[in-house]
This record gives structure tokens, C-alpha cells and sequence, in this order.
């Protein structure tokens, strides 16, 4: 996300590169570069300009110590001036102390309000939570029979009274189920339009005061960019939003509708979608997407999904797997499905400082080549999974791997001479030994929860990638905006 944003970012800093200090000069210079940049990202026009203006006034106000560039004292003033244009920190959701906490989720049609209504129920079940999900969209074909289904891959209750009640009656019946039952949350989910309209608003206003909400959500997809400004406006001066979740910001390299939903509204963006997967829904962190949005990783994130999803004793016994060499296949195909559960691979690669200047191809070769490695696992017997030695001790293994596997002989021996030689490095770094420089390592470093992968580094994704990443490691300038 926000890709096309981060280069002319970048590009905008370049200006200060062997100035000696902050002058209205290089301001002016790099500002029209941040300029084209969020208009290019479709941010809103007032948006903008408000924006620029407060970057100038805080920049050329602003002290730069020895030791500090200039470049780096920008950078410092734009990442503030994003987390403030963005809402400053993260705003929980409501819970109220009358139970049931009633949210409202508003939006156009298309924008994945039924699928983030499913998302963010099933956060508030990992949180805890009893929720009850309403069916109020009576209009949209299968929108009922949508929530439904979705509830029952989540594990959580739906209510609905069909397609002949009003959706404000269904509302009411639903808050009342609520209360009667102990649920202490409960979602409606509305019906969307393809546009905006009076009717549409004005069924909103009547499900709103008849069940009172803690929370009015509206649902934007982040792909409409300036529009969501617009947007934002008509809903916030008809309804009145408490809130906003910024839906299909995986595929947005833009960047529009994150940074134009507060400044229009006043109203925080509290959650943001980044998948299809119903899991794929994460709280709104402002600093954090500024960090995005600079190139500088977002480590808290990657750290929280891997807690989500390695249990500790999990961690303790793939450590001492790591300190006595004894990682095995089956290990390595439990670290995988943890990734997938986790995300896109090139999600969580660009969550580490550093590597979000990774090549889009790059990363796809090595999710090839992955897929590959997966297959050759899987034409392996037990014992050859937990003891690869085996294969390095009979080339009729091996042969019989590559048969059952579709590839050459060859092309195992590489799989298992790097993983021997992966299972080395673990070892040498659980020892206290530190890493030894990610270029000829075949992995991903200490990233929590993944061990080290074939597949990315200069092991399994072939020569070629490999040998790229050696030679990009010394250009510093790749590590962030803090770097430059």
C-alpha cells in the first residue's frame, strides 16, 4: 500500500542532499515534490493545501542539531504532520457501560460493509467480546444470506427477519434479541447505494434514532480516493459518524481517502482492511502509517500479528529446534501456513524498515518458489521430513522426491543444501553469535515467528534475486527516510 506515495516522498527529500540547513529555499523546493505527491495520491485540494502550509510553517521553524541533517529534520516534520492530519493515535471502538455497544455500519454499496461488519465482529470475538450481528440490508440480493454465512465461518450469531420488515423494525428486534440473550455488542449492518441519496440517508437517520448507537461506522473504500471526502462530508452533516473503516488499502498505492477522511470529518478512521480474508482487519494506527507511508516499516504490527498467531509454547520449542539444529521440513512447512495465516508475504515484508524497497518481482519469485519447496515437502516421506539427513545420505530419495514433485533432482539437492546451510545460521544466532548479513543467508532473519525461509535472501529464490539483495545492502539510502 501506499507505494506510488512513498517514492515521491522520497523524491521530495532528495532536494536536501548536501544542504547544510533548513532555508526557505530547500522547503519551497522539496514542498512542491510533497505537493504533487498527495495530489497524485488523490488527496483532497483543501486537504492539501492546509497540509503544505502547516509543513512549511513547522519546518522552517524548526531547530536542526549537530549531528542531524536537514533531510532527516524534514522527513521528522512531514511523519508528524501525517500522524496529526490522520487523528494523532488510534481510537478504540466504543464499549459502553449499558450493555448492549451498539455500532451502526453505514457506506455505499460496494465498499465491503457486510464483509467488515463479519471482520470486525470476529476482532471483538478475539478481544472477548459477545457479539450478535444484524441483517438490516433488505435491498442488496444475498446481502442477508452474505452475513449469514459469514457469521458461520466466524462462529458468530446473526440476526434477520427476512426482506419484508422495515430495517429499522429489524434493527429494534435485534437490539431487543441483544438484550435478552447478554450479548454486549451488537453490529447492523445497513443497506448501501450506489450513490448517495436522500432516501438512503433518510433510512439511516430513522435506524439511528430508533436503536440509539454508541458507534456510527461509516464503511469507505480506500480505491475512490478524493471521493471519499465528499463522502465523508454528505454522511457526517446527514447521520452524524463517529468513525470510519478504510476498506482495500492492500490494493490502494495511493493513499487518498486515509489522509483526506479526518481533516473533512473531524471523525477518526478506526479500523483498516488489508485482505479479502475475513481476519485481514486491523486497528488504525496514525503514526504507524505515517511510517508507511515514509518507507520506515511498521514493526509493532508485524510483531502483533505473530503474536496473534505463535503461541508462546510454540515459540519456546521452535527456539530450541533453532539452538540444537534440529529444525525439521515439518517445522518449516508450520512456519508457511503461519506466514499465510499472517498475511501476503510482500504485506509483511514491507512491514521491516528497510525492505520496502524490495522489488514487487522479487518478492513474487520468491512466493514461486516457495510453492515449490511446499510441493517437494509434500512428496516426502515422515522420516525424511524429520530427518533431512536422510536425503543427503541416499540420491535415490532424493530422485524419488523430484519424481513425485515434478521438478529435477537438482533442484532438491538446492532446496536441501540450503536448508542445511539455513539451519547453520539459526543455530549460530540462537547462540548469541548475531546475524550474519542477510544477503548469504537463506531466510528472513529474526523475524518473530518465521525462523528463516528459503525463498527470500539469496537462498531458494534463485541466483539471480539473490545476488540483487547482496548487491543493494551497502546503498544505505534503501533503509527509510530516517536513513537519508
Amino acid at each position: 500500500m501506499f507505494d506510488e506515495l512513498s517514492a515521491r516522498f522520497e523524491d521530495a527529500v532528495k532536494g536536501f542532499r548536501g544542504e547544510n540547513k533548513i532555508s526557505e529555499e530547500n522547503v519551497s523546493d522539496a514542498l512542491k515534490e510533497v505537493r504533487r505527491a498527495l495530489l497524485e495520491a488523490d488527496v483532497s485540494l483543501s486537504v492539501v493545501k492546509g497540509f503544505i502550509e502547516e509543513v512549511r510553517e513547522k519546518a522552517l521553524g524548526a531547530e536542526v542539531v549537530r549531528g542531524v541533517k536537514p533531510g532527516q529534520k524534514f522527513v521528522e516534520v512531514v511523519h508528524q504532520q501525517l500522524v496529526e492530519i490522520m487523528g494523532g493515535a488510534n481510537s478504540p471502538l466504543a464499549n459502553s457501560k449499558e450493555k448492549p455497544t451498539v455500532v451502526l455500519m453505514a457506506g455505499l454499496q460496494g465498499a465491503g460493509k457486510t464483509t467488515a461488519t463479519a471482520k470486525l465482529a470476529l476482532h471483538l470475538k478475539d478481544q472477548g467480546r459477545k457479539t450478535l450481528m444484524v441483517a438490516a440490508d433488505i435491498y442488496r440480493p444475498a446481502a442477508i444470506e452474505q452475513l449469514s454465512t459469514l457469521g458461520g465461518q466466524i462462529g458468530v450469531d446473526v440476526f434477520n427477519l427476512g426482506k419484508e420488515t422495515s430495517p429499522e423494525e429489524i434493527a429494534i428486534k435485534g437490539l431487543e434479541k441483544a438484550n435478552a440473550e447478554g450479548f454486549d455488542t451488537l453490529l447492523v449492518d445497513t443497506a448501501g447505494r450506489l450513490q448517495i441519496d436522500n432516501q438512503m440517508m433518510d433510512e439511516m437517520v430513522r435506524i439511528r434514532k430508533a436503536v440509539e448507537p454508541d458507534e456510527v461506522l461509516l464503511v469507505v473504500d480506500s480505491m475512490i480516493g478524493q471521493e471519499a471526502a465528499d463522502l465523508t462530508r454528505a454522511f457526517h452533516e446527514k447521520v452524524g459518524i463517529t468513525g470510519a473503516i478504510l476498506t482495500k488499502l492492500d490494493g490502494d498505492s495511493r493513499g487518498g481517502a486515509a489522509l483526506s477522511i479526518r481533516r473533512i470529518s473531524g471523525q477518526p478512521i478506526k479500523f483498516i482492511g488489508t485482505g479479502e480474508k475475513v481476519e485481514a482487519l486491523q486497528p488504525f494506527h496514525p503514526e504507524r502509517m505515517a511510517s508507511r507511508i515514509l518507507g520506515m516499516g511498521d514493526v509493532l504490527t508485524l510483531v502483533e500479528k505473530a503474536q496473534k498467531e505463535v503461541e508462546l509454547a510454540d515459540a519456546e520449542e521452535m527456539q530450541r529446534k533453532f539452538q540444537e539444529a534440529s529444525f525439521d521440513f515439518s517445522d518449516f512447512v508450520k512456519q508457511m501456513r503461519l506466514i499465510k495465516r499472517m498475511g501476503s508475504l510482500g504485506g509483511l515484508m514491507k512491514m521491516i524498515p528497510g525492505m520496502n524497497k524490495i522489488d514487487d518481482g522479487m518478492i513474487k519469485s520468491g512466493e514461486e518458489q516457495l510453492k515449490r519447496i511446499e510441493a517437494m515437502i509434500a512428496s516426502m516421506t515422515p522420516d525424511e521430513r524429520s530427518k533431512p539427513e536422510l536425503l543427503s545420505a541416499q540420491p535415490s530419495r532424493r530422485h524419488r522426491v523430484a519424481s513425485g514433485s515434478g521438478y529435477k533432482t537438482v533442484d532438491v539437492d538446492k532446496v536441501l543444501s540450503d536448508f542445511q546451510r539455513m539451519r547453520g545460521f539459526m543455530k549460530q544466532m540462537s547462540s548469541g553469535a548475531g546475524m550474519p548479513g542477510m544477503g548469504g543467508m537463506p531466510g528472513m532473519g529474526g523475524m518473530p515467528g518465521m525462523g528463516g525461509m528459503p525463498g527470500i535472501g539469496g537462498g531458494q529464490m534463485g541466483g539471480r534475486a539473490g545476488k540483487n539483495i547482496k548487491r543493494q545492502r551497502p546503498a544505505k539510502k534503501k533503509k527509510g527516510f530516517g536513513d537519508l
